[in-house]
C-alpha cells in the first residue's frame, strides 16, 4: 500500500505531512526504519547519526579507507533492510548519515539500488566542511572558543558547520527521492521537508521554528516515545517501542504519534521532557534557519497516544555558524575492577588509591612526568550523588580509574599496573575484564564562523546548485531579543512557611531530564500539575540547585521560564568536568543529573501534594 496521505485536500490548507524518526544515534536499533516504513503511516523517513565524537570517528576511517567516513550502518543495515519498501510506497528519506564523506555514502546507497535492482535518485549535501579554512582562521587569531575563549588548536581532526535546511529542500525541489547530508543540525532533516512540502521561505520564522521543534522531538528516537522518561515504569513495550512520527501542518503545529501496536507512551509529560532536551535558553534556541522561541508551546492530548504540539515563535537568525572541531590532546584510558564482599566501598576506594600512588611513583622514576588528570569512581555507591549519597555499605561495586597523560607509554605502565590488585590488596577483587588500552584523548572545539564563508552545496544527477543563505542578525540583537522576561522571576510563595507540610523528594513533584552542550549541563523540569509551579519555583532557585549540584557543577546556573508547559529550563556551566569527549566521569554527557536533582528534598503542603 502508499504511505502517501491522499485523504488530506491541500487546496482546502489541511494537508498533513508524516515524518518518522528513524534513528537518534548512530547505533540506535535497527528496529526503527521496518517498523516506519511496515506501518503505513508516514511519507518521510529522516535519519539522525551524528555527534562530535562520531565525526572523529568517521575522519579516522577515512583516513584508514577513503571510501568510508559514513555512517555505514544506514546503508548496509537500514536501507538494506527497507529500500524497496520505501521505493514502492513512495516514502522519501533524509539523512546525516553522510558524515565526513557524503560522496562515499551515497555511492553505497546507489550500488545497493543497483544490486536491488531498484531505481532511486539520490542528492548530496555538502558544503559544512571548514577545515580547509582552518590556516587562515589561525592566522587571524580571531577565533575563540564559545565556552572557554580559548584560541583554536594546532592539532585539529575535524571541523564542521552546522548547516540547516535550505539545502535539503532544494534537494527535494529536484526531485530526489533521498537526501544524503554531512553535518547539519540535528533537527534540519525534517525542517527541509517541511519547507519543501508547504512551501515556507526563510522570512516565515515562525512556520521555521514549529518545523525545528518537530525536528527537535524527531531527532532523539525514541526519546520522544516513552524513552528515558521519569516515570519510566509507566512505559509498556520497551521490547517493541515505537519510534515516532510528527503528523505535520502547514501552520507549524503537529501531533506526535507512534505506529499503531509498538510499545512507548506519547503523554504531554513524555513530549515535554524531551522538547526541554539540550536547548538551554528556550526563548533563544539558535539554529541555522531560525531562532525559536519555545516558551509559549502547548502541548494537548488529542487522543490515544497522540499529543498536539504547538506554539512555537520564531524571529531572523544569526549571521553565523555554530562550528564543531575535534582536536587530539594527548591520551586518555579508563580501567575498572570489580570488588565484592564486606566493605566494598572503602576497599574499592582504597584499591584505587593505591594503583594511582604507585603509578604515580613509577612514572616519575621513568621520566614520564605526572598524569595530566585522573578520576576515581565507585561505581554502584552514589559517587555521582555525591555528599548526597545513601548507599554507602553496598557489598558489590565497580570501581572506574580514568587518567590522561601526554605520552602513550605512560598510559601503557598504567594498564599493566590494574591487573595486579587482584592478588595483591583486597578481598573480593574480581572483574578486571582484560587490559585496557590507550586512545588519542580526542576533544570539542566549537567556535562560530560567518555564513557567507561557505557555500553549501546540493549534488543531483550530476548537477551542482550553491545554495544561497539569506542574511542573518548580527550583533547583540541577534541572540538575546527578550532578555529581559526570558529568565524565570522569583515567586513569594514559601512552602516552609505552614506547620502542616512534608518534605519530599523532587521527583514527586515533577518531571525532569537532562543532556549536554560541551561542559554545559541542561535540566528541564517540568511540573506534573500547573498548581505545583509557584510551589517550585519558590524552591528550585539558581541558588539553591547550584548548592544542591556543587559537587559536579563548578560555574554558574541560570534558570528559565518555560510558562507554556509549566516548567522550568536550568542551564548549569562547567557542569561536566570539561565535558563529552574531555571529560574524565562516567557520566560524561550529563545523562543522569537530572535523576540527581529529582533527589532534591522539597517541602510541600500535605493538603497540596495529596490533590
Amino acid at each position: 500500500m502508499s504511505a502517501k496521505n491522499t485523504s488530506n485536500d491541500d487546496k482546502a490548507g489541511d494537508k498533513v505531512v508524516r515524518i518518522g524518526g528513524a534513528s537518534g544515534f548512530w547505533g540506535d536499533s535497527s528496529v526503527g526504519a521496518p517498523q516506519l516504513v511496515n506501518s503505513g503511516q508516514i511519507d518521510y523517513l529522516v535519519f539522525d547519526y551524528l555527534a562530535e565524537l562520531t565525526m572523529s570517528i568517521l575522519a579516522g576511517a577515512r583516513l584508514k579507507k577513503p571510501e568510508l567516513g559514513y555512517a555505514t550502518d544506514f546503508v548496509s543495515v537500514a536501507m538494506k533492510t527497507v529500500l524497496r519498501d520505501v521505493v514502492a510506497q513512495g516514502i522519501r528519506v533524509v539523512s546525516n548519515a553522510g558524515g565526513v564523506n557524503p560522496q562515499a555514502c551515497a555511492a553505497a546507497l546507489a550500488a545497493l539500488a543497483q544490486e536491488q535492482g531498484v531505481e532511486l535518485k539520490i542528492a548530496v549535501v555538502t558544503g559544512d566542511d571548514v577545515m580547509p579554512l582552518l590556516p587562515g582562521l589561525r592566522e587571524s587569531g580571531q577565533v575563540k572558543e564559545l565556552q572557554s575563549g580559548a584560541p583554536l588548536p594546532d592539532k585539529v581532526l575535524t571541523a564542521n558547520a552546522y548547516l540547516g535546511a535550505l539545502p535539503i529542500k532544494a534537494a527535494l525541489d529536484a526531485g530526489a527521492q533521498v537526501v544524503i547530508t554531512g553535518r547539519c543540525v540535528d533537527s534540519a532533516v525534517t525542517l527541509g521537508v517541511l519547507m519543501h512540502e508547504f512551501g515556507w521561505t526563510s522570512n516565515d520564522h515562525d512556520l521555521l521554528a514549529g518545523g525545528s521543534l518537530a525536528g527537535h522531538i524527531l531527532e532523539c528516537g525514541c526519546q520522544a516515545t516513552g524513552g528515558l522518561h521519569t516515570d519510566w515504569d509507566t512505559v509498556p513495550g520497551w521490547d517493541t517501542m515505537g519510534y515516532p512520527i510528527a503528523e505535520c501542518r502547514a501552520d507549524g503545529s503537529f501531533v506526535l504519534t507512534k505506529p499503531e501496536g509498538t510499545g512507548g507512551k506519547i503523554t504531554p509529560a513524555v513530549i515535554g521532557e524531551q522538547m526541554l532536551y539540550e536547548i538551554a535558553d528556550p526563548a533563544t534556541y539558535i539554529l541555522p534557519d531560525v531562532i525559536c522561541d519555545f516558551t509559549q508551546v502547548t502541548l494537548q492530548q488529542a487522543g490515544s497516544q497522540r499529543v498536539d504540539v504547538r506554539g512555537a515563535r520564531g524571529r531572523a537568525p544569526t549571521a553565523s555558524y555554530k562550528v564543531c572541531a575535534t582536536y587530539v590532546e594527548g591520551f586518555k584510558i579508563s580501567a575498572q575492577l570489580t570488588i565484592v564482599g564486606f566493605d566494598a566501598v572503602a576497599k574499592a576506594r582504597r584499591t584505587g588509591a593505591a594503583i594511582l600512588d604507585r603509578t604515580s611513583a613509577m612514572l616519575e622514576k621513568a621520566g614520564l612526568g605526572a598524569y595530566t588528570a585522573n578520576n576515581l569512581e565507585v561505581l554502584g555507591a552514589e559517587s555521582c550523588y555525591g555528599p548526597h549519597a545513601q548507599s554507602t555499605t553496598a557489598r558489590e561495586v565497580v570501581l572506574r580509574l580514568t587518567v590522561t597523560h601526554a605520552r602513550k607509554e605512560a598510559l601503557d605502565l598504567f594498564a599493566r599496573e590494574v591487573a595486579p590488585a587482584g592478588t595483591s590488596w583486597a578481598p573480593g577483587t574480581t572483574g578486571s575484564g582484560g587490559r585496557s588500552s590507550a586512545s588519542p584523548s580526542i576533544r570539542q572545539y566549537a567556535f562560530l564562523l560567518d555564513k557567507e564563508r561557505l557555500s553549501p552545496t546540493v549534488l543531483v544527477d550530476g548537477d551542482s546548485t550553491a545554495i544561497a543563505q539569506p542574511a542573518g542578525q548580527t550583533g547583540p540583537a541577534a541572540a538575546a531579543t527578550r532578555v529581559a522576561d526570558r529568565r524565570a522571576t522569583a515567586d513569594s510563595v514559601d512552602a516552609g512557611a505552614s506547620s502542616n507540610t512534608i518534605e519530599v523528594p523532587l521527583i514527586r513533584l515533577a518531571y525532569a531530564r537532562s543532556g549536554d552542550k560541551g561542559d554545559i549541563s541542561n535540566i528541564g523540569v517540568i511540573a506534573r500539575r500547573p498548581d505545583l509551579l509557584p510551589l517550585l519555583r519558590a524552591q528550585l532557585t539558581e541558588a539553591s540547585v547550584a548548592a544542591y549540584l556543587a559537587h559536579l557543577v563548578k560555574g554558574p546556573v541560570t534558570r528559565y521560564d518555560v510558562p507554556g508547559i509549566h516548567a522550568f529550563n536550568f542551564v548549569c556551566e562547567q557542569a561536566l568536568g570539561g565535558g563529552g569527549m574531555a571529560s574524565l566521569r562516567n557520566d560524561a554527557l550529563g545523562k543522569g543529573m537530572a535523576q540527581i536533582l529529582l533527589s532534591m528534598p522539597v517541602r510541600v503542603p500535605v493538603a497540596q501534594l495529596a490533590d
